[in-house]
């Protein structure tokens, strides 16, 4: 296969996604010295509407449609994305064709004054974006304060440190990659807040018909992530996951065997079903889908059914 000479990547114009493009082009570099790789800066409407949960104004589609018409109209041929960002009804003509090696999964709890989510006292406001985070918080600390919290990673350090929010939980990867480790209190252990379907993982998006694209990107994918990523984006697609679903899935993997654990909650935390299930990593879809297909015995089905009346 030939090399690039050019090659342009879709980004959003956050500083967390442009460290994520920039990491991207520096590996394609590196890969094709000769290449000329350049960055095409978007602005989503996911960027755009901060007063709002994502929840409540289309969810996280609103992160990716502007960088996929420049993808469709040829204004880039690539587009880099946090994993966790990324539907998982990926329409035709898309396809994501490479998972990076996975950064640091777990939430990071981050507070000026307080060392842990367990020291808060009673009452203390806790923001997150996320339901997932949210159940989690609500159901293992019932009598804190939990509220919305938009805007870039920027923009939620800075609510914080005005005195918003006794404290935040954000990606642990996000802060690490932007040099803001320093600010982690502490990271949540898995069995505090597990984490969303491919949390610290970056995923390239490309058209479909871009076999050139595919082939040169290929190097980057990381096999051990690819089989996470498989299977816990196979339990969201199974629950019709979505940000308006307080969903986990989380999966390890030990040589060739993917370990898998899922959630499904309410929003309150007051119920919360769990399964898990492991196998062999090459049919870590498979996986994905009977641990969704567990908690839907569990009664997941009643708690979606509930979260989509309330929507």
């Amino acid at each position: 296969m030939s090399h690039p000479s050019r090659l342009i990547i879709a980004t959003r114009a956050s500083r967390l996604a442009l460290w994520q493009a920039e990491h991207v082009r520096g590996r394609l570099q590196a890969l094709y010295p000769a290449c000329s790789v350049e960055l095409l800066t978007l602005t989503t409407r996911g960027d755009q509407i901060l007063d709002r949960t994502l929840s409540k104004v289309g969810g996280k589609g609103l992160f990716v449609k502007e960088l996929e018409n420049a993808l469709l109209d040829g204004r880039a041929d690539l587009a880099v994305h946090s994993l966790k960002d990324v539907p998982i009804d990926l329409q035709a003509p898309f396809e994501l064709c490479a998972m990076l090696e996975r950064a640091d999964p777990r939430d990071a709890f981050v507070s000026s004054r307080y060392a842990a989510l367990r020291e808060l006292p009673d009452g203390a406001v806790v923001g997150t974006s996320s339901l997932r985070r949210e159940s989690q918080i609500r159901a293992h600390y019932p009598k804190l304060v939990v509220r919305p919290l938009r805007g870039n990673l920027d923009t939620r350090l800075a609510k914080l440190d005005a005195g918003d929010y006794d404290a935040i939980v954000l990606a642990a990867a996000g802060l690490e990659r932007l040099g803001l480790a320093s600010r982690i209190r502490a990271v949540l252990d898995v069995d505090e807040s597990l984490p969303a379907a491919g949390q610290g993982a970056l995923g390239i998006e490309i058209r479909a018909d871009r076999g050139d694209v595919r082939g040169w990107v290929a190097p980057l994918a990381s096999a051990r992530t690819t089989a996470c990523v498989a299977a816990e984006r196979a339990v969201s697609r199974e629950l019709g996951g979505s940000c308006q679903v307080p969903l986990a899935a989380y999966a390890t993997t030990d040589g060739d065997t993917v370990h898998l654990r899922a959630l499904v909650a309410s929003v309150d935390g007051a119920r919360m079903l769990r399964a898990e299930a492991s196998g062999p990593a090459a049919q870590a879809g498979d996986i994905g889908v009977a641990v969704a297909r567990e908690l839907l015995d569990k009664g997941a089905s009643a708690i979606l059914a509930d979260l989509s009346a309330h929507d």
